[in-house]
Parts: structure tokens; C-alpha cells; sequence
């Protein structure tokens, strides 16, 4: 494995992958809440990998009236930073729940790695691409290809990462992403990056764990609550 820019030499520590495919946005919140509730300084850490139903997300400090034309797309308010996003069909989302305790890092660096794993991630596929300074995210030619909000509580994290891979763009246009009015947004399909979600993820998963140390295993999708 590659150890990505920024890495850190430390020994492997477990982590457990879950995918769980096509799935509504709030049973996964709510679960993501449940295991972060109730995990302890022992529970292992998991990476959890998912495709969403179209969703609006607003965070914590969202401003509805970045919402602009939301349509037959429902409007989530929820628990992370940030303001409002999109989520839906052809988008890769990851949710790290982690224990920066263990890890030794804070909230920042804990951010920076997160998008050093996606930089290296476009960088397989020839794609330059770059941060930027008090807009968390990674951006390929000033458009916005992945978005960032994330929860921490009591060190451990939820909420993640959101990678535009092969989906219709619209509904973006239907807020101001991230707060920023005329933000533009790509996908790596526009880029020729590959269509599927799956082998995008390998990739990315690998470059997560390079990031983090960790050593990734595969487990069983987690009990989801009913809608």
C-alpha cells in the first residue's frame, strides 16, 4: 500500500470496512449516531462506504437561504458542520468513524488527510487537483469535485466525505453548495475518470487507510433503523 503525502509512519490499527450500497440518508445518519454514542475507547474503527437517494443536507450552521429551488428533493437539516450539500445517485460517500484520540491527531489534520486521500485519489487518474484555504473540500480547476462536513464528538468522528463520480449534476444547481453562490461542481466521470462507484472506492479506501494507518478488513453492512 502507498502511503499518501502527509502520512504518517505508525503501525497499523484495525479497521473494519462496511458497504452498504443504495441506501435513504437518515436511517445511515441515525446509525452513524447510535455507533459513535456507543462505542468506547476499545470499539474498533469502521469506514463506511455508501451510495445515497437524492438528499439535500443543511449543517449545523446552515443558512436556509442557501437552498434555493429544492423541488421533489427532500431538505435534511442535520448534525455536521458546514452548510448545504447534495447527495444522490453516482456520488461515492464515505463515513470515517474514528477515534482521533487513538490516532494521535486533531480535527485539522484529521480534515487535511481526509482530502490528501482524494487528492491522491484523482492523482491515479491523472487528475490534478488541490484544497483550498478555509473551504474544505478538494477542487479540480476551481470546480468543487468533493465535499467535506464532519461531526466530532468526544474525539470520535462521523459524517465524512461526499466524491462526485458519475451523477447528474442538476439538483447543485438548485443551492448554493458548500454557501457559495455560483460555486461550480464536476464529477471525475467529466474528467474521464471511471463510471463506477465500486472501483473508485478501492482506490480511495486504499488511500484513506495510507492516510490514517490503518488496516482495513471487510465486515457485514451495519442494522440499519426503518425509515
Amino acid at each position: 500500500m502507498r502511503a499518501g503525502h502527509g502520512a504518517r509512519a505508525v503501525s497499523a490499527l484495525p479497521a473494519i470496512v462496511r458497504h452498504l450500497g443504495r441506501q435513504p440518508y437518515a436511517p445511515v445518519w441515525q446509525a452513524m449516531q447510535r455507533f459513535t454514542d456507543a462505542r468506547c475507547a476499545d470499539t474498533t474503527d469502521e469506514l463506511w462506504v455508501v451510495e445515497h437517494d437524492p438528499v439535500f443536507t443543511l449543517g449545523q450552521a446552515g443558512k436556509p437561504e442557501h437552498v434555493l429551488a429544492p423541488g421533489d428533493i427532500p431538505v435534511v437539516q442535520v448534525d455536521r458542520g458546514g452548510q448545504v450539500t447534495y447527495h444522490g445517485p453516482g456520488q461515492l460517500v464515505v463515513y470515517p468513524l474514528l477515534d482521533l484520540h487513538r490516532l494521535k491527531i486533531g480535527v485539522r489534520e484529521y480534515v487535511c488527510r481526509i482530502e490528501q486521500a482524494i487528492i491522491d485519489t484523482l492523482a491515479d487518474w491523472n487528475i490534478e487537483a488541490q484544497r483550498r484555504e478555509g473551504a474544505p473540500g478538494v477542487y479540480v480547476n476551481d470546480a468543487k469535485i468533493a465535499a467535506l462536513g464532519i461531526r466530532v464528538r468526544r474525539g470520535r468522528t462521523f459524517h465524512g466525505l461526499a466524491f462526485n463520480v458519475a451523477m447528474d449534476l442538476e439538483p447543485f444547481q438548485r443551492i448554493n453548495p458548500c454557501g457559495y453562490q455560483g460555486l461550480q461542481v464536476v464529477a471525475l466521470s467529466d474528467l474521464g475518470g471511471p463510471l463506477s462507484l465500486d472501483r473508485v472506492a478501492i482506490v480511495l479506501l486504499e488511500h484513506l487507510a495510507a492516510q490514517f494507518g490503518l488496516a482495513p478488513a471487510e465486515g457485514p453492512p451495519p442494522a440499519l433503523p426503518a425509515e
